[in-house]
Formats: structure tokens, C-alpha cells, sequence
């Protein structure tokens, strides 16, 4: 983690119901964590997981050209898929 991470000048307020705070403090005591500590290590690794596809794309050689070469295909009339998103949905 960098120093800029590290450095607490920012307040993040968070409100929850009693038995949502109640499993926050069991599950932060029993990582040996204050929930301040638990609830900014899982908010950073969810973020991570979040953005992790959108921040990075990595492909090796083979896998790069696979994908401009399918980026690159001239475009396929899909009559099927044209009838399924022509008909009406579930919710309508």
C-alpha cells in the first residue's frame, strides 16, 4: 500500500441497522481489527475487485491477436438473436 492509501485525513461516515453493526464488531474483533480498520481493508479489496477489469486488460501475444482478429470480423446477421430481442420480456 502506498503512503497516499495510508494516510487517514479523509471521514467516511457509514449508517447501519443495530444487527448489521453487531456482525461488523464480531467479525472486526475476530480479525483483531477495530471496525473503522475491518470495514477500509474490505472496502479497498472490494474496490480492487470492482475496478480490476475495468483498470486493467492484460492478454498475451496469442490472446491479443485472437481478440483483435475477432474485433476485426466483418459483422454476422444473428436472425435468432434479432427475434429474441424483438419479442417481448418477462417484466414486458
Amino acid at each position: 500500500m502506498t503512503a497516499a492509501i495510508r494516510a487517514k485525513s479523509e471521514r467516511i461516515d457509514v449508517r447501519a441497522s443495530y444487527p448489521v453493526k453487531q456482525l461488523l464488531q464480531e467479525a472486526a474483533q475476530a480479525a483483531h481489527k477495530n471496525v473503522s480498520e475491518f470495514l477500509l481493508d474490505a472496502g479497498i479489496v472490494a474496490a480492487n475487485q470492482t475496478l480490476a477489469d475495468r483498470l486493467r486488460f492484460e492478454l498475451t501475444p496469442q490472446k491479443w491477436s485472437e481478440f483483435q482478429g475477432a474485433l476485426d470480423r466483418p459483422v454476422a446477421a444473428k436472425p435468432r438473436l434479432k427475434k429474441l430481442l424483438g419479442e417481448k420480456g418477462l417484466l414486458g
